[in-house]
């Protein structure tokens, strides 16, 4: 089998590249801006690197959707502050750049692995979410931070479109805040480009205040990545065509906890970690409005639990990694990285 996957040096496409590759006999075709996070693989027989930009190298990205026979698009930019920030941007790329690889993977008869997101669903009020009975509920046109997710609902749709008419092989998956070694790199989130797990990391490690916005009592449901993999594998494989024309949520409802139990427990382990536990100092804990972090156009999330009953019936498939144990592995990877 041969596996494109666009935007293979991020989170997810540097860690699926190397389960691939270690576990597999199938062949990788990758394209991204650069390579920190691929390691080992770089050097592999089975893997097949170049440096690109999906809006710029199209020739290339048609001729291996040509070629390949399974096609994931990862390309996305994902952090809240680049909604608020460069609203156009997020959707020139999730959406726009996107939808001609899916167009290309129709007119091929690709099968297509589309990575959609948790953030779709809003401020739905289930207390689960269903892949196909939860409503996806978004805020004001002047909240720019639902750009993201209406740009993957959006794509979503089309992609169920395509799927619905008979001209696309499918499945849409949805991560729920997977999190563990290279998730972000510590200078993004020093720049507070990055996601919430990252940026208390990176306070921690720079002494810096962990910001709890609004107190902190959002509640997210965070996944290693591990597990996740696990996932994307069985649905690459397809045994049966089980996968096919599906939506799976990708999550672990049991690892449900607030932001600000999130910012306690990475303090705690922060503070008896090896290389911290003598330290003269240790980050505080503050709390900011939403308004005064973010500005006007943010609207936050309060709750995000995944229902996992289709992934478990259909690809056989939940996760096994506890909360604990998810952030202690993320945080030794990035206090490695930070020397």
């Amino acid at each position: 089998m041969k596996v494109l996957i666009l935007g293979v040096n991020g989170f997810i496409g540097s860690h699926l590249s190397q389960r691939i590759i270690k576990d597999t006999t199938w062949e990788v075709y990758g394209m991204d801006l650069g390579v920190d996070k691929l390691g080992w693989v770089l050097d592999h027989d089975r893997f097949h690197f170049v440096e690109g930009d999906i809006s710029i190298n199209k020739e290339w990205i048609e001729y291996h959707i040509k070629k390949c026979d399974v096609v994931l698009p990862l390309v996305a930019i994902a952090t809240p502050k680049s909604y608020i920030e460069n609203p156009l941007g997020v959707f020139e790329l999730d959406f726009e750049e996107n939808l001609r690889v899916i167009r290309q993977c129709v007119r091929y008869k690709k099968r297509v692995i589309f990575p959609s997101t948790s953030e779709v669903y809003g401020m739905c009020s289930d207390p689960s979410f269903d892949e196909y009975k939860s409503n996806l509920i978004l805020g004001p046109i002047n909240k720019q931070r639902w750009i993201y997710s209406c740009s993957k609902q959006l794509m979503d749709r089309v992609i169920w479109a395509y799927g619905s008419r008979g001209e696309l092989d499918f499945t849409l998956m949805r991560p729920f805040n997977w999190i563990g070694p290279r998730l972000d790199s510590i200078e993004t989130a020093k720049e507070g480009s990055s996601r919430v797990v990252t940026q208390f990391i990176a306070s921690l490690v720079y002494k810096e205040p962990i910001i709890l916005v609004d107190g902190g009592k959002q509640s997210r449901s965070f996944t290693y990545i591990d597990d996740g993999i696990d996932a994307i594998m069985k649905i690459i494989e397809n045994e049966g065509g089980r996968a096919t024309g599906q939506i799976f949520n990708l999550g672990n409802p049991a690892n449900n906890c607030t932001i600000k139990d999130l910012a306690y427990r990475l303090l705690d382990m922060f503070k008896n970690h090896p290389k911290h536990k003598n330290d003269d100092r240790y980050s505080e804990i503050r709390v900011q409005d939403a308004k005064t972090f973010y500005g006007d156009s943010y609207q936050d999330i309060y709750t995000r639990v995944p229902s996992i009953d289709e992934a478990k019936e259909i690809l056989g498939w939940e996760p096994k990694t506890g909360l604990d144990d998810a952030l202690r592995l993320t945080l030794d990877a990035f206090l490695e990285e930070a020397g």
